[in-house]
């Protein structure tokens, strides 16, 4: 596969690590890749499947996991990439894969009130093109929200979508090792998905936790009873290892196939209306394979919006003007929403002869790469930088629910040396080289102050009926005043958190830097941050929303509450598109919620009733 945006210094990390081959670690890598390779198939049957399931993230591997466990149904996955590679499961990478064709390299629209410091304006959406699907280019937080965000969704009309409903299906995914955490009526721990800390803590990321004391917070579960609070992240990973949706896909069954390099381009619906199998692209040939009982779209926020509408489903202005026969009127693509959050707070620190925290020095030492060989430890098992949150309340909450995140990471955008982290956020070379580049090599810490509950809305639309061609995404970032504003509070939050006795103690300062095109206003100042916001956001990579999730008499849904395409037989959708409002902090953990909870949906109109709705 052709791999892009790579410098001499991953080059060396590949190969050091490849002389470690024999080690625990990477052979545990490399048995885990070929588990999941023993279910790959050349092609498709031509005789039909009794489902098929169409993209391999989060919601799809589990989808067809749990519908491959009944022996007696065919089941076909369908995804887009191909497998991940070996180096995809060292969580320290992640921002290098984001430059490769691991991911479908969406950009979103031209912004004119974001996005600024970014090439023409355009913040990139990376999105996983490969088994795995995001979960594989994520920084792998996990957290499920709040249990207020399921309430509201139960209280919108969708019966069965409470906190109390859906506390099950999260145990039911987890495999729980946090330490200190026992015996949790919160937490599962038979689940195929890995819960844990990551097992290297720098000393900026404690002194990060303690900060959080010093202002009267909790250090906690955040997945548990209560939310607001400091907290280590907890991720997806297995002792070193990421752990992508993939995780479910490393079962034997004969009855499982995965066809992978196979993008989907129409859903096939009849005079009926009923969804009867998918159209696909593969090695540059249009095929088609058919299902008797359902098929389950799980493309993801943008994918899925994208293939309801080249299939017929949709806006039927915008589908007419297209050129597509339309099927159904439908409010899909509307109702997009996005974690946004802003880039530019970053901390100098005086270390003296310390190593406090990342560095591009440091992660090339050979000693760093043989100890995660050996051990599956150190520096490279930290995802990007990321090492710790907080949830927290602004002036601005509407309700009980925390309304930003604080992200803490112990480096910075210049902390790889410009190698991956600028080009995969498309930052100007103005702006790397005027705020970043003069810290190269010194040490710094960073918290993304987050917006939680946003109130801009965006759209997902086709550019073409072309299935091949990208879609217009257009996310209105700040069009709402209100989010603008609550991230500036964060902002206040941080800085705030940087003068407490723990932090200060370490040299904690601003990088005082100005970013171009915000050079009017006084450093620090409201109206400062307000055009540093603009000009680098944050994108979570938190899409959400477009095919919402509501009863018959919200004109906005697009699926029933058991994720039912209204006006379609035999068509659910089960990925993060579905989510009818966002839930706070990472959506990934809802995504595998979503998945199990279709998968017992799908189980009990097939195995039970047979005059079910389907």
């Amino acid at each position: 596969m052709r791999q892009r945006g790579r410098g001499a210094p991953m080059i060396g990390l590949i190969l050091i690590l490849a002389t470690a081959a024999t080690a625990q670690t990477i052979l545990d890598i490399f048995r885990n890749h070929n588990q999941v390779n023993e279910n790959i198939v050349r092609d498709a049957d031509e005789r039909p499947y009794d489902f098929i399931v169409v993209g391999a993230g989060s919601g799809g591997s589990v989808v067809a996991n749990r519908l491959s466990e009944n022996s007696k149904w065919r089941v076909l996955l369908v995804e887009a990439g191909g497998p991940e590679g070996v180096l995809n499961q060292i969580p320290m990478l992640v921002s290098f894969f984001q430059l490769t064709d691991y991911n479908w390299g969406y950009k979103v629209e031209p912004q004119s009130g974001a996005c600024l410091g970014m090439k023409n304006h355009q913040c990139p959406w990376p999105r996983g093109k490969c088994l795995g699907g995001t979960s594989t280019l994520n920084y792998m937080i996990h957290t499920r929200g709040n249990r207020a965000d399921y309430d509201i969704w139960a209280a919108l009309g969708n019966k069965g979508w409470s906190y109390a409903d859906v506390l099950q299906y999260f145990k039911k995914s987890e495999r729980f090792r946090v330490p200190g955490v026992k015996n949790s009526s919160y937490h599962g721990n038979s689940g195929y998905l890995c819960v844990e800390h990551v097992p290297y803590h720098t000393e900026l990321s404690s002194a990060f936790l303690e900060a959080g004391k010093r202002l009267g917070y909790k250090v906690l579960d955040y997945n548990g009873k209560e939310q607001i609070g400091f907290s280590y992240i907890q991720v997806n990973m297995d002792r070193g290892k990421r752990c992508s949706a993939t995780t479910y896909l490393r079962v034997r069954r004969p009855n499982l196939h995965i066809l992978t390099h196979a993008q989907a381009t129409r859903v096939l619906i009849g005079k009926d209306n009923r969804a009867y199998g998918i159209e696909y692209m593969r090695h540059g040939k249009l095929q088609t394979v058919r299902a008797t009982k359902e098929v389950i779209v799980s493309a993801g926020t943008i994918d899925s919006a994208k293939l309801l509408m080249l299939s017929g489903i949709g806006p039927r202005e915008h589908l007419e003007s297209l050129g597509i026969e339309v099927i159904r009127d439908s409010k899909v693509g509307h109702n997009l929403l996005e974690h946004v959050g802003f880039l530019g707070l970053t901390f100098m620190v005086d270390s003296g002869n310390r190593s406090l925290g990342l560095l591009q020095s440091k992660l090339m030492r050979p000693s760093v790469a043989v100890e995660y060989a050996l051990h599956g430890k150190g520096l490279l098992t930290i995802p990007g930088g990321a090492e710790a949150l907080a949830f927290v309340r602004t002036k601005y909450a509407i309700d009980s629910r925390p309304d930003v995140e604080l992200l803490f990471a112990s480096g910075s955008l210049h902390s790889d040396g410009g190698l991956s982290l600028r080009k995969g956020l498309g930052l100007t070379d103005e702006l790397y080289n005027t705020v970043f580049r003069p810290i190269e090599n010194k040490e710094a810490w960073s918290i993304w102050p987050i917006v939680q509950n946003p109130r801009s809305v965006g759209r997902i639309l086709l550019k073409s009926k072309d299935p091949l061609e990208a879609p217009l995404i257009q996310p209105n970032f700040f069009e709402h005043p209100a989010d603008l504003e609550i991230i500036l509070e964060g902002v206040k939050h941080a800085i705030r958190l940087a003068g407490t006795e723990p932090m200060a103690a370490l040299g904690s300062r601003l990088n005082d830097r100005k970013l171009p095109g915000c050079e009017s206003f006084e450093f620090g100042s409201d109206d400062y941050w307000r055009c540093g916001i603009r000009t680098l956001p944050s994108m979570m990579n938190h899409e959400c929303c477009t095919l919402k999730m509501g009863p018959h008499w919200d004109n906005q849904a697009v699926v029933d509450a058991e994720l039912r395409v209204y006006g379609i037989k035999g068509l659910r959708v089960a990925d993060a598109s579905v989510m009818p409002t966002m839930p706070v902090g990472h959506i990934n953990a809802g995504v595998f919620m979503i998945g199990e909870k279709a998968a017992d949906m799908i189980k009990q109109a097939w195995e039970g009733d047979k005059s079910a709705k389907v």
